[in-house]
This record gives C-alpha cells, structure tokens and sequence, in this order.
C-alpha cells in the first residue's frame, strides 16, 4: 500500500519547507491520474520533477517504468533513498531540476517522458527548460497552478494568452487533464491547481530557422502585449523592417500580440531570418 505524504513526514521527523514552496500532494488519485496519463510502464523510462516525499514515485515505479527521480532537498533525497533506493528501476539526481539535463536522458532510442509537481515560483523557468529538450522528450504530464494551466491551453484572442503558450502549443498538444483543489494538498495552497498533458505534435505548428530566435521575438512581442505588432517589435528592428516582416507572413501590424496566432507568429520569425 502507498503511504501518504503526512505518514512519510512523521515517520523521518521532517516538516513542509514553505521558503520552498512545498506542498505535498496526498489525493493518490491523482497521482494515478499523472502516472497513467504520462504513459508510465515497463520499458519507459520517466523522469519525475519534484519527487518530494516519493508518493508519486510509488506509483510510477509500480508500472516498471525506469523512474528517473530529480529533487534538490537533502532531507526528502534521504527520504527516497531510504524508500526506493534498492529498486531497480529507480534513479536519483540530486539536483535542481532547472539545471538538469533532461534532453541527456534518453539514449538516442527511447523518449523520456516527465511528469511532476512542479513548484508555482519555478514552473516558468521549468517550462522553459524543458522546452529546449522538446525535440527528444515524449508526454510531459504536470501537476501545476490552475491559473497558469488556463494560460497554456488558451487561444489566441484570450487574455491569457501569452509568450509561453505560443511557444509551447508551436510543438506540444496542450490539454486539461482534471482540477485538483487546494484540500488534496499537505499543507494545502492558497490556489486551485490542474494536471496538463502536454503531447508532442508529428509536426510543429510552423516552422522556424532559429527556436531560440523564434522564442526571443514572442517573448519581446508579449512584453508588451497591449500595443501593436509594429510597436511591440520595435526592439528588434525598425517600424519598416517590423511591418515587412508582418506583411511578408500576411499578418496585421495593428494586431496585438495577443491575437496573433503561433502560424503567425512563425511566420514572422521565418520573415525576420529570410
């Protein structure tokens, strides 16, 4: 039977660290949810963000899956030492998973996928992160805050669409997978949170010569979202060069940046590197 986060706190005498932004995610259904979604079996090697007190752990690791557990509290990686550290199939790395490596992961044949409660103060820079290893990774399936959850999987149009969703929905399939309410946590947040699928798409939603270039552009496009393409790109060039590259991807400069879609925005960056 898989402990709770609760019992496995008393029984290693520890306490939530809230500098860090820890709650512990008790409800094992979804758990369950994130282990099933994520694809987690035998033969699949996943790597999981956050393992914390190893509750989700336990599941993935009932699956066969080769779990890559990534954690930076030395307390909670003596925890998972002490709990999975002679099972086969488990993994620890010691790091902030910020700076980990998640594209070295997988071995030129097998796709890690990831899964995880990713910490509210770190899931932008997460996201970012894993971004730049898309290409050979499979499912991200995330534990995070609901509010940012809706910025993903918003269209354009919707206020909260941002820089983060057009970079991500540009290659992954973005979709809502179940809201989780403050009480499924120990101790519990002050937000409601949402697990997402993020699936990797054949192809992308346009292509771009530069990912890095590409990504810059929206997010200097977004950092000033109220204005107009043409105003909001000046940083990168002048008002002419902005409205021909527009006009060469047949998208509006008086449009928002909010209102562009990602073939657009791709559009625009192809222009841009022509």
């Amino acid at each position: 039977m898989i402990e709770s986060p609760v019992t496995v706190l008393r029984r290693h005498g520890l306490e939530a660290r809230k500098s860090w932004g820890q709650h512990f995610l008790h409800a094992m259904h979804v758990h369950a949810s994130i282990a099933r979604t994520v694809g987690a079996a035998e033969g699949t090697r996943v790597l999981e963000i956050g393992s914390g007190l190893g509750t989700l752990t336990a599941h993935l690791l009932e699956t066969g899956a080769d779990v890559w557990a990534i954690e930076r509290d030395r307390d909670l990686c003596e925890v998972l030492r002490k709990e999975f550290g002679t099972l086969p199939n488990f993994t620890l790395h010691e790091t902030d998973a910020v700076k980990f490596d998640y594209a070295a992961a997988g071995d030129g044949e097998t796709r890690p996928h990831i899964a995880g409660n990713l910490p509210y103060h770190l899931t932008g820079p997460l996201l970012f992160r894993m971004l730049e290893a898309q290409a050979v990774t499979g499912p991200w399936v995330i534990l995070i805050q609901k509010e940012v959850a809706q910025r993903l999987c918003a269209s354009p149009g919707n206020k909260t669409y941002g820089g983060i969703t057009v970079g991500l929905s540009r290659v992954r399939d973005i979709s809502m997978v179940m809201h989780v309410p403050p009480g499924a946590f120990a101790p519990p947040p002050k937000v409601d949170s949402a697990v997402v699928l993020l699936a990797p798409r054949a192809e992308p939603r346009g292509e771009v010569p530069d990912e890095a270039r590409f990504l810059a552009l929206v997010r200097t496009a977004f950092q000033m979202r109220r204005k107009t393409l043409s105003n909001a790109l000046r940083p990168l060039g002048s008002r002419e060069q902005v409205e021909s590259w527009c006009a060469a991807a047949g998208v509006d400069p008086k449009l928002r940046p909010e209102r562009v879609t990602v073939e657009g925005f791709a559009a625009i960056a192809r222009a841009r590197d022509a």
